[in-house]
């Protein structure tokens, strides 16, 4: 039996990448595609969606609406400069967008179907938090209705990637993101940076997707992103943050967890968007989070390849 998800994203680079997994893994009943704000505008992160979708033939299957345009409080923080102007690197640039997203709004549709499905939906969620902030303060049962979440943020034992110490998704909207870790969810994970940045798809392995539309694709993609990843970090690969958040909720086994209390940092000058992960209990707060602590990257990336491979 497939497991029942919504994908949760703001598609910019990498973000494509774990649609394209999450599809082509076949192990998910993908019940809807809902967008925010975040690497780019939702209303490109919306389109670029809609392309990917028609790009892995699934947009008659799986239904798109559009979240939250803005974080709770903040304006928004674009990375064009990382995913290029349009998010995914323009390599769809060329394509026509026939496929449209539904009336709904993302975090409503997103409290139905917990309604719809109780115990049975697993959130995964690789953009700021805003839209599931908007779902649990319209409907707090969601907490309870859902069957586990899966969050692409945060780093606990690593620096930040857009200040020197958050990760983007929580840099964006701190906010929300607290809103989602006081929540009370029953499984909560994170997939943060002191994972992802173990995830490295290499050159090499693309070129082993064979000679596709998707293969293709990817290598394109990824082209400049994987250059900026080398300005900064002197690595000549893809990271794969947002793909890994996919994995762990197709395997958990890819990963290793442990149970902390996390908070997200909301007024500092210097800390804004920081994960504060309690190691030692020293707040004796009962964990709310099950943190990534390690991931098997060579089964991570089989997975991955395997999934996308003609």
């Amino acid at each position: 039996m497939r497991k029942k998800v919504i994908l949760d994203v703001d598609t910019g680079v990498d973000d494509a990448l774990g649609i394209l997994l999450a599809i082509r893994s076949g192990q998910f009943d993908v019940l809807g595609i809902t967008t925010v704000n975040g690497n780019v505008s939702m209303e490109q992160a919306t389109e670029n969606t809609c392309k990917i979708l028609q790009l892995a033939g699934a947009e008659d299957a799986i239904p798109v609406y559009k979240g939250a345009d803005r974080p709770l409080l903040r304006e928004s923080f674009f990375e064009h400069r990382v995913h290029g102007k349009d998010g995914i690197g323009g390599a769809l640039r060329d394509m026509p967008v026939h496929k449209q997203p539904e009336a709904g709004f993302g975090p409503d549709f997103i409290v139905e179907a917990a309604r719809r499905e109780p115990g049975e939906l697993t959130l995964v969620m690789t953009g700021p938090l805003t839209n599931l902030a908007l779902a649990v303060r319209k409907a707090p049962e969601l907490v309870q209705l859902v069957k586990e979440v899966v969050v692409m943020g945060g780093a606990v034992s690593s620096y930040g990637n857009v200040t020197p110490t958050a990760e983007y998704n929580m840099y964006v909207d701190p906010e929300a993101a607290k809103v989602v870790f006081h929540a009370g969810f029953p499984s909560l994970t994170m997939v943060g940076l002191d994972v992802t940045r173990k995830a490295l798809l290499t050159e090499e392995q693309m070129l082993q997707l064979g000679d596709s539309d998707i293969a293709r694709y990817v290598l394109e993609s990824t082209s400049d992103y994987m250059k900026r990843y080398y300005e900064r970090n002197g690595i000549h690969a893809c990271v794969m943050h947002d793909p890994l958040a996919v994995g762990v909720a197709l395997d958990r086994g890819i990963v290793t967890t442990r149970p902390y209390y996390v908070d997200v940092e909301t007024r500092s000058e210097l800390c804004d968007g920081q994960t504060v992960c309690d190691f030692q209990n020293r707040l004796s707060r009962q964990p709310n989070v099950h943190v990534c602590v390690d991931v098997d990257t060579d089964a991570f990336i089989q997975l991955f390849t395997q999934a996308l491979r003609v």
